[in-house]
């Protein structure tokens, strides 16, 4: 895209070995729901605009082994307040930007 921009769909293939294998779908799920989505990757894996605003979002797999890394749990702490999610899925990304309750 000319806009100087990376988009989200567009950086979830640059980053398809390093990322939860749910992030596809979660991304499609809030660009589907009218989010704007990139993937930033650290020190969570997507900002997502939502109505005029931002939150960041980290994707894990329900499945997996990974869980919240020390520098992640020191960012939640740091920023506690602010709107930022743990997802595992598109529909708790959905729930987290209000879509679904």
């Amino acid at each position: 895209m000319g806009d100087g921009h990376t988009h989200g769909r567009e950086n979830a293939v640059r980053y398809a070995l390093k990322v939860d294998s749910n992030q596809t779908s979660v991304i499609s799920a809030l660009e589907a729901a009218g989010c704007l989505v990139d993937v930033i990757s650290q020190p969570v894996d997507l900002l997502v605009g939502v109505n005029g605003k931002w939150m960041l979002m980290e994707v894990k797999n329900p499945k997996g082994k990974n869980k919240v890394t020390p520098q992640q749990t020191r960012f939640f702490d740091k920023y506690e307040g602010y709107p930022w999610a743990l997802v595992d899925g598109p529909e708790a990304a959905l729930r987290a930007i209000g879509v679904v309750k």
